[in-house]
């Protein structure tokens, strides 16, 4: 079992980055994909989620983030647009298989497996 992601890296403010999370592994396709960042000096803190019913967005990203899963489902993908000096953090990915899919955490307790996480810097 593995979480991997990538597509971080230095954008200016108001650009756009887009993060990838392959998972996998069995049943991962049903499972609940979640993305979380950690400023430093910071609690790491809920960003979005995806499940069987959809999208959930921290509010300070709702707008203007998307997730959304591909293939065959073992992908989360992260759209970030206008993005602000306030979104630098290392973003990780996190599944929630416990569940098939049927609950949307925003705790990361919930959280079974996670990746090592990908550096977002947002220049101003």
């Amino acid at each position: 079992v593995q979480v991997v992601e990538s597509g971080g890296g230095l954008v200016r403010a108001g650009g756009s980055l887009r993060l990838s999370c392959a998972a996998s592994g069995p049943f991962f396709s049903s499972a609940t994909m979640g993305w979380f960042r950690q400023a430093p000096g910071k609690e790491r803190e809920f960003v979005a989620a995806i499940s069987r019913s959809g999208g959930a967005y921290a509010d300070s990203v709702q707008g203007r983030f998307t997730i959304a899963r591909n293939g065959a489902g073992n992908t989360a993908v992260l759209q970030m647009n206008s993005l602000k000096p306030a979104d630098p953090a290392v973003y990780y990915c996190a599944a929630d298989l416990r569940t098939a899919g049927w609950r949307t955490s925003r705790a990361g307790s919930e959280y079974e497996y996670w990746g090592q996480g990908t550096q977002v810097t947002v220049s101003p």
